[in-house]
């Protein structure tokens, strides 16, 4: 079978992308990538050893445009749509995958326009603004903050499952503030370090290119041995090592965290699209296995807290609300979809 994958723009999409065309592509099926110009795609994928071909289309983000901005944008993705149906028809696919993000809107709305199988992998506990508006036409729709048959395992990657074990006692501890960094979450890690280390807590942290020559040099003047990454492809290694996470509450951040399972205080960034990262956050504490809380004053006081508590019943209970193979389920209900 021919599988297009369609989406991204962010990292949060794209690393979905990446892990369903695996398990496609190991199958034995053919995989395609259409995406944008603009965002993240073409460095993600542009030389890619997974997709056997990758199309990149002239679109950009609607959302956060106004005005004529905004109408050029729409228009864009228009002509993009026609493009996408020239190639969905040349390529003979059987279904269209999209993970949402605004590259998504060109293959997944000439999908339902042509009737190719469209199926949808949401990434977060809100619905995004274009799956929301594609999911009465699609032949599946996948979350893993949903039940019944809606509900999937999210495509984490197999390392996270493979080292994952129960934390007792926070020996080390893991700022993540992903790749573009968190100043908030810096300046906290900052903050509490003293402590931590009259605890004999470790510290390990991500702060983003832009903030690791400054966090560095906060940690010498606070003599402190803080192990600093600006950014790491080594992350699932890293939160091998760790206790307890400090982190922003992106959906692939979250999940893998999860399955390594690592109790974590999740501050959402506050200016995310409808606010997403909040809900997903929401989700963990809800299930009792986290916690979350606004970048406020006084959060200091909340983190030390939690990382004084007894973390041993939320690592145990992390590892149920994730299982391996999030990303062949899906696959299965891909092909069992295209076959009937």
């Amino acid at each position: 079978m021919t599988f297009v994958f369609t989406g991204g723009g962010t990292g949060g999409h794209l690393v979905i992308a990446l892990s369903l065309a695996q398990a496609a592509s190991v199958r034995g099926h053919k995989v395609i990538f259409i995406g944008s110009m603009s965002g993240q795609d073409r460095q993600w994928f542009e030389h890619s050893t997974v997709f056997g071909e990758t199309y990149f289309l002239n679109t950009t983000g609607v959302v956060n445009k106004k005005g004529l901005a905004k109408l050029g944008a729409v228009w864009k993705i228009l002509k993009a749509v026609v493009e996408s149906r020239r190639l969905i028809k040349r390529l003979n696919a059987d279904a269209v995958v999209s993970v949402g993000g605004f590259s998504a809107a060109p293959a997944a709305i000439a999908a339902v326009t042509m009737k190719c199988p469209l199926y949808i992998h949401e990434q977060n506990a809100i619905t995004g603004k274009l799956n929301a508006l594609l999911r009465p036409y699609a032949a599946g729709y996948f979350s893993s903050y949903e039940t019944g048959e809606r509900h999937c395992d999210y495509p984490v990657n197999e390392l996270y499952f493979q080292h994952a074990r129960i934390r007792t006692e926070v020996k080390t501890i893991i700022f993540l503030g992903g790749s573009q960094g968190a100043k908030f979450i810096n300046d906290l890690a900052l903050e509490i370090s003293p402590w931590l280390s009259e605890k004999g807590i470790s510290i390990l942290h991500q702060c983003g290119t832009a903030e690791e020559e400054r966090v560095r040099a906060a940690y010498r003047e606070l003599g402190i041995d803080a192990e600093v990454y600006g950014f790491t492809t080594q992350i699932a290694q890293l939160i091998e090592r760790s206790d307890f996470a400090v982190s922003r509450s992106g959906a692939s951040t979250l999940w893998e965290l999860c399955a390594a399972r690592v109790p974590a205080f999740y501050i959402p960034f506050p200016y995310a699209a409808a606010d997403h990262q909040f809900h997903n956050a929401r989700y963990i504490v809800e299930h009792n296995v986290g916690w979350c809380e606004r970048q406020t004053e006084g959060i200091l006081e909340k983190l030390q807290e939690a990382i004084s508590s007894d973390i041993q019943p939320k690592s145990e209970a992390l590892g149920r609300l994730i299982a391996a193979n999030g990303a062949q389920h899906i696959i299965d209900k891909v092909e069992k979809g295209c076959k009937t």
